[in-house]
């Protein structure tokens, strides 16, 4: 497994992604601080932040920016733009698990 930089800005340690198991994929995602990833969407997967280490605002469509630390989870339905902004002085890890899987395809800007 290799940490890689991801257009979204932020670096990704994909930990299961596999077409065997199509029904889900987990990355390890860190954001550096005072970094915010670009607004996204993921086109028919749902996906969950589930924050491990840091403190940041996650944002989900027009919803106010929701904090979050760890031990935290936030669900953000297929379609939903979202981005989420790292406050703290330490890097924003959390993984993000998506079902059905992450696949480049299914990725928008937004």
């Amino acid at each position: 497994m290799k940490e890689y930089f991801f257009e979204e800005n932020c670096y990704i340690t994909e930990l299961l992604n596999t077409g065997a198991d199509p029904e889900v994929s987990v990355a390890r995602v860190r954001v550096l601080p005072g970094v915010t990833t670009q607004w996204h969407t993921l086109s028919g997967t749902t996906e969950r932040y589930l924050i491990l280490e840091g403190t940041g605002f996650a944002e989900v469509g027009d919803d106010r920016p929701l904090k979050v630390y760890p031990g935290d989870t936030v669900t953000i339905a297929p379609g939903m733009r979202q981005r989420i902004t790292n406050i703290g002085v330490n890097d924003l890890i959390f993984l993000a698990v998506c079902t059905p899987r992450f696949i480049k395809e299914n990725y928008r800007d937004a």
